[in-house]
């Protein structure tokens, strides 16, 4: 009878034991998904800016038509991959694809502010500082935001993997996340906001 007790003693302190490591799962699987909305946030307002940019600098560069369609376009592409990664953070080629597209827009970027540069008239644009200086704020904000989503990736995907969690993590189909890199990013620069 002691033998059968302490059995049962065993069996349960090994079924709290499993339940609290697939809790501490869902909550760091969570905590990715927060992090992502937090990502979320400063993408959308900085393609929010983007059209405005575009509007305020159309006026001063009519000869730059492909310029301005491939920073709409790259702006439209961001927004795709930000929806689609949005719907599942912890998707690894969603992620990597919204790294992608967010490398070519800042690259789409980087060209209208460098061909900006020839135009005195719009340099001065009161308007167009101001776009200029609202979007570096939000690159400094994202990178804030995308080292925030990384490191809770990072406790994420330690906790999974470790002995005995990924035993309960592959039994309940908890996917490693991924990392949100920007590609060419050590090749991006933050956009200038000078124009004197």
């Amino acid at each position: 009878m002691t033998s059968l007790i302490i059995f049962l003693v065993l069996i349960a302190a090994i079924v709290l034991y499993a339940i609290g490591i697939y809790n501490s799962l869902v909550n760091l699987r969570n905590r990715v998904k927060n992090a992502f909305a937090q990502i979320d946030v400063q993408l959308t307002r900085r393609y929010d800016l983007i059209p405005n940019l575009v509007e305020a600098v159309k006026g001063y560069m009519k000869h730059e038509r492909e310029t301005l369609e491939a920073v709409i376009n790259a702006r439209n592409n961001a927004v795709s991959s930000l929806e689609a990664a949005n719907l599942d953070p912890s998707n690894a080629v969603a992620i990597q694809e919204l790294g992608a597209s967010e490398g070519a827009l800042g690259a789409a970027l980087g060209r209208l502010f460098a061909l900006s540069e020839a135009y005195p008239d719009l340099k001065a644009n009161q308007n167009m500082m101001q776009f200029q200086e609202e979007l570096a704020s939000t690159e400094n904000k994202v990178a804030f935001s995308r080292q925030a989503f990384n490191d809770t990736v990072l406790s994420y995907n330690n906790k999974a993997e470790n002995f005995p969690n990924n035993i309960i993590a592959s039994r309940y189909n908890f996917e490693l996340a991924s990392f949100l890199e920007i590609e060419s990013e050590e090749k991006r620069e933050v956009p200038e906001v000078s124009f004197s």
